[in-house]
């Protein structure tokens, strides 16, 4: 099916499901319950782990398969948000030509960008990325204000000129005439669950890069990708110029990364100089170390589990503390959410931190690892009570299966 394997296809069919039910996913306890603060199944939410999803698979392309680590991909997410925005004040508020065109503006960037950063490799090119992406930052920030705006970042307004749309047409984001914000919901047995227009939107978009992110791991280009991050210098000692498919993963990654600028655009019809500033690059290497660097699924796992604990922990603030711990004594219960506060609300990155370092400990393969330490568990949990029955004594008729981490997606 679409040129995949069977395992793959199935692979891809989960994936959809998962994708396409996530609002029921998200959206586990009843609206009225105490843990109602824990469901995340609201359209911005959902939209951004599509999102960043998407930014997390391109830059796991570079990072993962290839074994280049660039700090820089923010600027590429910031060139999509510019490019798109600006298709929308001159253009159209049709989504369409802002994402061709975000994507295209991304990937010629990231192909200048990469063809200087690529000289160097390891650290050196980290660094060149680095530079780079905070030279962009401070480009956009102040030197090219006439075309970014600025500090205030570039907005839609009523006087644009919209050539394509003409008077009196949409203010708003829009797939030809149905706008992005639109949403249903749906109440059922006292959860009520939203389907949005701008999420399905951008989960659809995530399910075709998916796609494309699979069928480029397994290609021949794909392998020659691992075999670069596995060892470049016995590569090159072949005779065969590894360069052309480092700068072809770069350019790869950045039309990602322009893809999700523009996607973010697209939800938010603003863009700011604040989108290409290091930390934004720096989360995307968080979300695909976390999910599984070298993985399908890990950094879309990555990106869905950092997106919705900021979410969650970020509101959870001092006076909700104070509802979950009533119970306590008063000295207890002041000195219980005085500690816990520090985690959450402003703190939460204290959270993030705790558990990217316990991560990077004890799941070295991330949360993919996870799950396949958890599959192998359960696979071998029948194979342990098979010594009950007959010969079960015998070491030769029942040798111990060696184990095996199922990897999640590779």
């Amino acid at each position: 099916m679409l040129g995949l394997n069977k395992r793959d296809t199935r692979f891809l069919i989960i994936v959809i499901l998962l994708t396409l039910f996530t609002p029921f996913l998200l959206q586990p306890f009843p609206e009225e319950s105490a843990m109602a603060q824990f469901n995340g199944g609201y359209p911005d939410l959902m939209a951004k782990i599509a999102i960043f999803g998407i930014f997390a698979m391109g830059f796991n392309i570079l990072f993962g398969l290839t074994g280049y680590l660039s700090f820089g991909h923010a600027a590429f997410l910031g060139v999509g948000s510019y490019a798109a925005v600006w298709m929308f004040k001159l253009l159209t508020m049709n989504v369409f030509p802002a994402i061709i065109v975000a994507v295209l503006v991304a990937g010629l960037f990231s192909a200048v960008i990469g063809y200087i950063s690529l000289r160097r490799s390891g650290i050196y090119f980290s660094i060149l990325t680095l530079a780079m992406a905070e030279m962009s930052y401070r480009l956009a920030y102040s030197v090219l204000t006439p075309i970014t705006n600025g500090e205030t970042g570039l907005q839609v307004r009523d006087s644009d000129p919209r050539i394509l749309d003409g008077a009196g047409a949409a203010q708003y984001p829009n797939l030809f005439g149905l706008e992005l914000s639109q949403s249903w919901k749906l109440e059922l047995a006292s959860h009520v669950f939203t389907f949005n227009v701008g999420f399905y939107f951008c989960a659809v978009v995530a399910i075709v890069m998916f796609y494309i992110s699979l069928r480029i791991a397994r290609s021949p280009f794909g392998l020659v990708l691992k075999a670069i991050k596995s060892n470049q210098t016995r590569l090159n000692y072949t005779g065969m110029n590894t360069r052309p498919y480092t700068l072809a993963a770069f350019v790869i990654s950045g039309m990602y990364a322009g893809l999700a600028g523009g996607l973010m655009a697209v939800m938010d019809p603003l863009a700011g100089a604040e989108r290409m500033v290091w930390t934004a690059s720096g989360e995307v290497v968080i979300m695909t170390i976390l999910g599984g660097a070298g993985t399908l699924l890990g950094p879309v796992l990555g990106a869905g589990a950092i997106k919705y604990l900021e979410n969650i922990f970020s509101k959870i603030n001092e006076n909700v503390l104070h509802e979950w711990f009533a119970f306590l004594p008063d000295g207890l219960e002041d000195a219980v959410i005085w500690l816990i506060a520090r985690f959450t609300g402003e703190g939460w990155h204290l959270t993030l931190g705790v558990m990217f370092m316990a991560v990077v400990i004890f799941l070295p393969g991330g949360l993919v690892e996870g799950g396949g330490r958890i599959a192998a568990w359960f696979r071998r949990r029948p194979a342990a009570g098979a010594g009950d029955g007959e010969g079960g004594g015998d070491p030769e008729h029942h040798p111990k299966p060696t184990p095996r981490i199922a990897t999640l997606g590779d």
